[in-house]
This record gives structure tokens, sequence and C-alpha cells, in this order.
């Protein structure tokens, strides 16, 4: 790997490799490719099927089509809490796990017994991200800091599965040029919702 040729975004380098889990359009993964100029280290993964993601995503195509192009490894159907058992997968240690807003797709946000769902999904992810990483890798988490998803605990929910939150980084979208967040679910999942204030949670293992 030549480390000169080093490209870097916010917390993303050119020479990591890097695992983005529960991708919507893969904009989030492009972002990332177009500033590397390269996707050769990216793998890119959606929990839909390649057919369910076509449908729902009008940029998904275009998206998928240009990452492929750069050398991206592209994955539907992987669930973020089994995903260690992916045969697609389980060989494959990374330095970056990133999981961008995660969602139970369950809408009622500020209901007890949602919110408890919402952490089931972090607290699985996280339990398969611990044994996917590589040595000093990291997993980022980036999600909404005002209420209720503070409600979620992502530090307590890290610290139980075996991770200590080194930084909380304020998340700004247009440091990502390209990216448009969506909804995994939902008649509105095409169109972006509003981030208000957000960070990257970022964890190591104890």
């Amino acid at each position: 790997m030549d480390f000169r040729a080093e490209k870097t975004i916010k917390h993303y380098s050119s020479n990591q490799k890097i695992l983005l889990v529960g991708e919507g359009d893969f904009s989030f993964s492009k972002c990332l490719a177009n500033a590397f100029g390269s996707a050769s280290n990216i793998t890119a993964t959606s929990l839909d099927s390649q057919e369910s993601l076509m449908s729902k995503y009008t940029a998904a195509s275009a998206n998928i089509q240009e990452l492929k192009v750069l050398g991206c490894t592209i994955l539907h159907g992987v669930d973020a809490s089994v995903m260690r058992y992916d045969s697609r997968l389980n060989c494959c240690s990374f330095d970056r796990i990133v999981f961008n807003f995660p969602h139970s797709g369950i809408f009622k946000q500020k209901n007890a017994a949602v919110i408890e769902l919402h952490k089931g999904v972090v607290r699985g992810f996280l339990r398969n991200a611990i044994e996917m990483l590589a040595t000093n890798g990291e997993v980022h988490i980036t999600h909404k800091t005002e209420d209720p998803y503070i409600r979620w605990n992502l530090k307590e929910l890290g610290e139980e599965t075996g991770f200590c939150l080194v930084e909380k980084s304020s998340f700004y979208i247009w440091e990502y040029a390209g990216y448009s967040n969506k909804r995994g679910q939902g008649s509105k999942c095409d169109q972006s919702f509003p981030v208000g204030n957000s960070a990257t949670f970022k964890f190591v293992k104890v």
C-alpha cells in the first residue's frame, strides 16, 4: 500500500479498511470513495436486498455503479445484528466500522418500548462489530444528540458490549459532499431527514 498517496475526509483515510453498515442509497460510501479517488478499501453494505434497495432509493443504482467502478465491495442483505456470521464478511477485519443513524424502522420515537428496540439494534451491531475490528480499530456511530435520541444512551451501550467511548465529534452533513441521509423504511424513505444536532461517537475495544 502506498501511504504517500493517502487521502482523507474527516475521520476516514484511504489507507483504512472501512466497513459501512446500513447504507441507504449508498451516497455516504460514494462520498468517501470520491474523496479517496478509490473505493478498493471500502466494503459497503445494506440490510435491503438489491431489488428492494432499487425500488426504494432513486439514486441507489447510479451510486452503486460508480462505487463498483472505483473498486468498492457491495453487499446486500447484511444484518448488522448477525453480520459476523455472514460468510461474505467473517474472514475480514476492519480498521473502521461505521453505522450512520441506526434505527429500528419504527417511528414512535418517544415510546419507551420503541426506544428499547432502537437500543437493541445498536447493541446487536456493537456485539458483532467488536469481533470484526482490526487491532487499533474503531467503531463509529453517527447519531442525533437531542431528545429522545439521547435516551438510547450510546456510551452505556458501548460499555455494555466491551467498548470505551474515546470521542464524540459533532457531525455536520455538509462536510460529506454528496451524502444524502435516508430513512430505512416508510413512504418517505427516499427523502433526506434533518439531522439536527448530531455527533459521531467513536468507540474502541476496552
